[in-house]
């Protein structure tokens, strides 16, 4: 059911991120977009889609949505790619943007995807009423912001060059922005699609975000290249603090188990209708790239 229900959702996204691409000049632009938002698992469009889904919100409305969560998580790895971040040259198994194009492309290129996101949320499909569609534009400016995800990416720089590692609280809340903010926005987006109680959907995102951050630390160190798309190992080279290193393997898996029971016990208002939201959960972990 999951895993039939994120390539639905995969489809449908990548079809509206299409439509809206075709509708700008070709050029480097348009072509770095494009190519830096293809690919990967659409984990946080489904996760709009399905907790739309669950609040009687049809994959019409909310595809948008899940389209606009994707292009912003999109730009967030051209710019976490550059030479001045993280400096990788592969990403979802191809070369990143300022590898295929160039340094000032992939700025412009990360620039225009984050634009787009909220260019898709303003679209009259997304809600009759323009206040929901207010309420995502605004809740995602916070979330991908200097009080989100951005300030997620200035601590992890931070951290890089700091004195003394950080600890597991500063880790924890660190990642609650850097990874954090979008995934909580995207499980929201659902309930505020729907006009329902956002509550349940966000402790289920604070769960799952921490324990997707815990899985990708495991990937980093025993994960396979190949598979990832992406270059592993790069957090022990640079000595960087992270759950795997605080808390050791073992106990670092423990710990992303524990989440996911945590963020399937937040969806028991839902019954069952939330299976599929309790699958993605244990997808996070159970992922090899």
């Amino acid at each position: 059911m999951f895993e039939q229900r994120l390539a639905d959702c995969a489809g449908q996204v990548t079809a509206c991120l299409d439509g809206a691409l075709a509708q700008l000049p070709a050029g480097p632009v348009r072509d770095g977009m494009s190519h830096a938002s293809r690919g990967g698992k659409r984990l946080r469009a489904f996760l709009v889609m399905e907790g739309a889904r669950l609040h009687g919100v049809s994959d019409a409305g909310s595809v948008y949505a899940g389209a606009a969560i994707e292009a912003m998580h999109a730009y967030s790895l051209v710019h976490d790619d550059l030479p001045c971040m993280d400096d990788d040259d592969l990403r979802r198994g191809q070369p990143t943007v300022h590898v295929k194009w160039d340094e000032a492309t992939a700025v412009l290129v990360g620039d225009a995807l984050q634009t787009l996101a909220f260019d898709l949320l303003s679209r009259p499909q997304v809600h009759s009423d323009p206040a929901v569609a207010l309420k995502l534009v605004a809740s995602l400016a916070q979330a991908a912001g200097a009080g989100g995800m951005v300030l997620g990416q200035a601590q992890d720089i931070a951290a890089e060059t700091a004195t003394t590692p950080l600890k597991l609280d500063a880790i924890t809340a660190l990642q609650s922005n850097k990874t954090g903010a979008l995934i909580r926005w995207s499980a929201e987006a659902g309930a505020v699609l729907g006009g329902a109680d956002t509550g349940p959907l966000r402790r289920y995102a604070d769960s799952l975000g921490l324990a997707f951050q815990i899985a990708d630390d495991i990937l980093d160190v025993e994960g396979d290249a190949a598979k990832a798309g992406k270059r592993i190992g790069k957090d022990a080279e640079a000595g960087k603090a992270t759950f795997v290193s605080l808390l050791g393997l073992n106990g670092a898996k423990d710990r992303a188990s524990e989440l996911v029971l945590q963020a399937q016990d937040a969806l028991q208002p839902y019954g069952n209708k939330a299976d599929a939201l309790r699958d993605a959960a244990r997808f996070v972990i159970s992922r090899d790239k």
